[in-house]
């Protein structure tokens, strides 16, 4: 059964996991968007870390519709591991793994900002297999199957390559979540030519990378949730990204950070050379 429906997603079956998604966005998260009352949304570790009703409900909705799609799969996500940090540790296990970010871009979403997503991605033994990026509020849909590409409203996505002597611009980490070595780091993009700029939706800024609106990112933490789906869609629509030794970046965690996810390798060897050099 799991090896059947895995075969499945990898031949481009995503139609049972793009409904799943959908359906979890317009019984819990669309409902809620911009009726969001007081006691419904929660500070977790700071004023730019907030959780919602429609957070948790959309998270319980996806856990039951995509376990049932894969018997013996398991989810991480954002919500239950901060309930059970114990769970992050299915990531390094041999079930498959659903990675979900109910809503990737909380405080967007509490603050009537359309820019935020629904990101689920699929993976076994540390490799992502298939991703699904979904903004409700815009009403995109991007998919990437490992191997077989990505597509935004099913037109074929391609990152492209900036064009040559132009300013590239990077998405970064908020200053809140980087410790001093990662802000050193992260000042090596203040230089001639390249134009940094705080991050919204993390899974959004891949969706950008992917389409080839935003040249590349610059992330100091490596929640699998934020990154999963997102470095999968960049990776098949061409683009290319590392850690700041230079590795792949590894969804179970002990990455070097900062890293980088670009529009193409050259871009991204270019922003990794700015953040050691720094």
């Amino acid at each position: 059964m799991i090896e059947d429906f895995l075969e499945h997603v990898l031949a481009g079956g995503t139609t049972e996991v793009e409904e799943a998604v959908r359906k979890a966005a317009a019984a819990e998260i669309m409902p809620r968007f911009r009726q969001l009352a007081t006691h419904e949304i929660i500070e977790k570790n700071g004023p730019h870390d907030l959780v919602t009703v429609a957070d948790r409900a959309a998270e319980a909705d996806l856990t039951v519709s995509l376990t049932a799609l894969l018997p013996g799969s398991v989810v991480v996500g954002e919500e239950a591991v901060h309930a059970d940090p114990e769970v992050y540790g299915a990531l390094g296990g041999d079930a498959p793994v659903w990675i979900v970010d109910p809503v990737d871009g909380t405080r967007q979403f509490v603050h009537g900002d359309p820019a935020f997503c629904t990101l689920v991605a699929l993976a076994r033994r540390g490799e992502i297999l298939a991703s699904w990026t979904f903004a409700p509020a815009l009403d995109e849909f991007a998919v990437a199957v490992r191997g077989r590409g990505a597509t935004l409203n099913g037109q074929r996505m391609s990152a492209g390559s900036p064009a040559p002597a132009a300013v590239l611009e990077v998405a970064t980490s908020h200053p809140d979540y980087t410790t001093p070595d990662q802000k050193r780091a992260l000042l090596g993009l203040d230089t001639e030519g390249v134009r940094p700029r705080p991050c919204g939706s993390a899974g959004l800024e891949y969706l950008a990378v992917a389409r080839g609106s935003l040249d590349a990112v610059a992330f100091s933490w490596e929640y699998a949730w934020d990154h999963a789906a997102g470095l999968l869609l960049v990776a098949e629509a061409g683009g290319a990204h590392a850690t700041l030794t230079g590795e792949p970046f590894r969804i179970a965690g002990g990455n070097a950070l900062p890293f980088t996810a670009a529009r193409d390798a050259a871009t991204a060897e270019r922003i990794g050379g700015l953040l050691r050099a720094a």
